[in-house]
């Protein structure tokens, strides 16, 4: 595995192995299907579209305080909890729901397995159909102000030099030809375009796997996105804005803060500017 600033964000099989049956971790599979035809052990399944706020006005808004934790509790997640996330390998939903969860008060409490269950499998672990069932918990949760950003922040930094917003979309939702489901098509003015999927390669598989902590340096870098600088990620549902987030917490950046409504608001609000 490459060696990243923050590598103990990123786990691989052997460590999860060995971890399988602890009573203070809990396996999370964050895939959107698969669970029922096989899971890695003990695991429990907890998908982006599990953590909606369906009430909220923007749409794919992460869940508030209440309903996080009752999530949370449903699962058996405690305060003190280490978590590990695992997906397909895209760094996608996993990455979503470590977020979430570094959000909601987790912070440096959670970890992705690198490869995915296409890792596991390849190390020749087993899978299982069993159903894992946790003992309700009674824990609370606190959002962290500093690890997201709204859409009158974003404005009210119009042409600031101290931070860069990442449009991690495709470049056709960047320049406008994409519109989507949106009013408007275009990206929020001065963001940098750095796709989600410039994060990932391909393994010899075929499977997706992440770039080396050097190529992701002097692609970001290149980018304009520095170390120093607030670093500001979004796409349409901050999905793939989740994944830049994961990516930038390895590498060591730290100031990230998501822009959680991102273009599912921003491109249906009549009241701020955008470029094509």
């Amino acid at each position: 595995m490459n060696k990243f600033p923050n590598q103990h964000l990123l786990v691989d099989s052997d460590y999860l192995n060995s971890r399988l049956f602890d009573e203070k971790v809990i396996i999370i599979d964050a895939r959107t299907q698969g669970y029922e035809d096989g899971h890695i052990p003990s695991a429990v399944p907890l998908t982006p579209g599990n953590i909606i706020d369906r009430m909220h006005e923007v749409e794919g808004f992460i869940a508030n305080t209440e309903q996080f934790e009752s999530i949370l509790n449903k699962l058996g997640v405690q305060n003190d909890a280490s978590i590990i996330v695992y997906d397909d390998g895209q760094l996608l939903n996993a990455a979503r729901i470590f977020y979430a969860l570094e959000y909601y008060g987790f912070y440096n409490q959670v970890k992705i397995l690198a490869g995915g269950i296409y890792s596991w499998v390849k190390a020749g672990l087993p899978l299982t159909r069993e159903i894992t069932f946790k003992t309700e918990s009674a824990m609370t949760v606190k959002e962290n102000p500093l690890l997201l950003t709204t859409k009158q922040q974003i404005a009210e930094k119009q042409g600031s030099t101290d931070y860069v917003v990442i449009d991690t979309r495709s470049k056709e939702e960047y320049d406008g030809t994409d519109k989507r489901r949106n009013k408007y098509g275009g990206h929020i003015p001065h963001a940098v375009h750095l796709s989600w999927t410039d994060n990932l390669i391909k393994n010899e598989d075929g499977n997706p796997a992440l770039r080396s902590y050097e190529e992701l340096k002097a692609i970001y870098e290149t980018a304009g996105i520095l170390p120093h600088k607030t670093a500001i990620p979004y796409c349409q549902t901050n999905i793939r804005g989740s994944n830049t987030y994961f990516v930038l917490r390895l590498m060591g950046y730290q100031d990230i803060r998501p822009y959680e409504g991102s273009w599912s608001e921003w491109g249906n609000a009549d009241d701020i500017k955008i470029e094509k």
